[in-house]
């Protein structure tokens, strides 16, 4: 029988990381890294909304967010670069923290100016702006999973995603209840659209950036375990961002330029969700390719030096297969790409599927935006506080099958219309599952993560996180058009089950693979 004393004694030990000033730190970051995504997600959803813009073309502004799932591209530079002055004064990861954070308030200031009820060229300016938030976004992203995972040694990489996470989601908090609670005291509503009260709750947005940037100032810099090879001059980092530069343009280029054959060749196909999914897909794929293609030409052409460019781009990746073995690096990439995939997918069309089961704005906020955040980060905590206790695997499986089942609950409220019962209820099993599965996660990706290409292994891991779920929820509201909502929620958690294969083969994967 277990000591009782003892066994006090052990989860007082699970529960002593709570006070290092490391952990306490990652839940202001958190705060900061959790204002962004909601105002390109669901709470830009409802300003859209409300100013009459349709369903479909809401749902395609969660595209706006890609940069999360494309952050690996620039993550090497942020990774290499020095900054002229602040590198020297705040360091290596507070001056590009710093940096990103300025730009995030900067982009949520441009947002606030536009009034997406005009159309036209308003809602594309609102595009590009909100584009502008997520790669600033995904650019602060980088640094905070970069500073975590230097900051603290691997046995408190499970607190301290726990505390990340519950910052997170009161940034969430904010940026979500706070601007939908703002925004209608401010008098804006679904029957009576007001521009000003959206316009003053963005700036209010843009002010709570304050919190990470005083948190960037005070912490202090990691010890980078990173290898160092050669030393370059500020020639070759220049030379390095027009190689960036050049490949980007090629993909943005790449991009718009076949959109128009893509649009003509679904028209061609029908325009059913699985279609338009496929080929939006390979419209991406495509992109991609010739960013690729483009960047190995200009450095075969000389444009920066070939070993710089090996460092910053393709020793990352070969060093995480070189530790794992083809087999099981692939294995965990797709793992990587599929875990989130249910929750993600459902949570782009959320707010609209409130709306149209005829909760007020207010009731959103109350119950999916203070209470299920509330929860979420109780979920996050005892996800952080049982991984660290029994494995993190274990944590990880039970968050996967959570977080699927947990989403047909949804196919009951859609069913039964408006009843704040049963909305509790769905939002609650749902936090509680994405809170628990998140800290396992984060705790699983930084395990998998070389302290050698810290900032570039995490941001591919997290970018392919959110590829596919994000471009499959872009179409979440065409596929709410042509099969309802009911047939949607059962399928956000059918694709959810292949996950669960996924953990269990890493899990023997990893058991299998000899002690470093």
């Amino acid at each position: 029988m277990t000591d009782p004393k003892s066994l006090n004694d052990s989860w007082r030990a699970t529960l002593r990381p709570f006070l290092d000033s490391r952990v306490i730190a990652m839940c202001f970051l958190g705060f900061s890294a959790g204002i962004p995504l909601l105002l390109i997600f669901s709470s830009l959803s409802l300003w859209l909304r409300e100013a009459g813009v349709d369903r479909g073309a809401v749902t395609f502004f969660s595209w706006a967010a890609l940069g999360y799932s494309f952050k690996f591209v620039w993550a090497p530079l942020i990774d290499r670069l020095p900054l002229p002055l602040l590198t020297r004064w705040l360091g290596r990861r507070r001056a590009w923290l710093l940096v990103a954070q300025l730009a995030i308030a900067s982009a949520i200031l441009l947002m606030a100016a536009i009034d997406p009820a005009q159309g036209g060229s308003s809602l594309t300016h609102m595009a590009l702006a909100a584009v502008l938030l997520g790669f600033s976004a995904a650019t602060q992203d980088i640094v905070i999973d970069a500073y975590r995972i230097e900051a603290a040694e691997t046995s408190l990489q499970a607190m301290m995603s726990a505390t990340y996470i519950a910052g997170y989601r009161v940034g969430m908090v904010v940026s979500g209840a706070g601007a939908l609670y703002l925004a209608a005291a401010l008098g804006s509503t679904a029957e009576h659209y007001v521009f000003a009260a959206w316009r003053w709750t963005y700036i209010a947005m843009a002010g709570t950036m304050l919190v990470g940037i005083a948190t960037t100032l005070l912490i202090p810099e990691p010890v980078s375990g990173r290898l160092v090879t050669r030393r370059y001059g500020a020639w070759d980092y220049f030379r390095l961002v027009i190689v960036f530069a050049g490949a980007a343009t090629a993909f943005v280029a790449t991009f718009f330029l076949s959109g128009d054959g893509f649009a003509a060749l679904q028209g061609s196909l029908g325009q059913g969700p699985l279609a338009g999914f496929l080929l939006e897909s390979l419209h991406f794929l495509l992109a991609i390719l010739t960013a690729g293609v483009t960047g190995w030409l200009l450095v075969r052409l000389g444009v920066v030096d070939q070993a710089m460019a090996r460092e910053t781009w393709v020793a990352p990746v070969l060093d995480f297969f070189d530790r794992y073995g083809t087999r099981t690096a692939l294995l965990l990439l797709a793992l990587i790409g599929l875990y989130r995939i249910s929750d993600i997918v459902l949570g782009v069309i959320s707010n609209v599927f409130y709306q149209d089961m005829g909760f007020t704005k207010n009731q959103i906020a109350t119950a999916v935006k203070t209470f299920g955040v509330v929860v979420s980060i109780a979920g996050g905590l005892l996800g952080g506080l049982m991984a660290t206790r029994f494995g993190v695997m274990r944590i990880l499986m039970l968050g996967a099958i959570l977080s699927a089942a947990t989403n047909l609950i949804y196919v009951w409220l859609a069913w039964v219309g408006n009843d704040a019962a049963v909305l509790y209820l769905a939002v609650a099993a749902d936090n509680l599952a994405a809170g628990l599965a998140s800290a396992a996660f984060v705790a699983f990706l930084s395990s998998l993560t070389s302290v050698a290409f810290t900032a570039v292994q995490y941001a591919i891991f997290s970018s392919l996180m959110t590829l596919l779920p994000k471009v499959l929820g872009g179409y979440s509201g065409t596929m709410v058009e042509a099969i309802g909502y009911p047939a949607f929620f059962v399928f956000t958690t059918l694709i959810g089950v292949p996950v669960l294969l996924l953990v269990w083969l890493a899990g023997r994967h990893l058991q299998a693979r000899p002690a470093p």
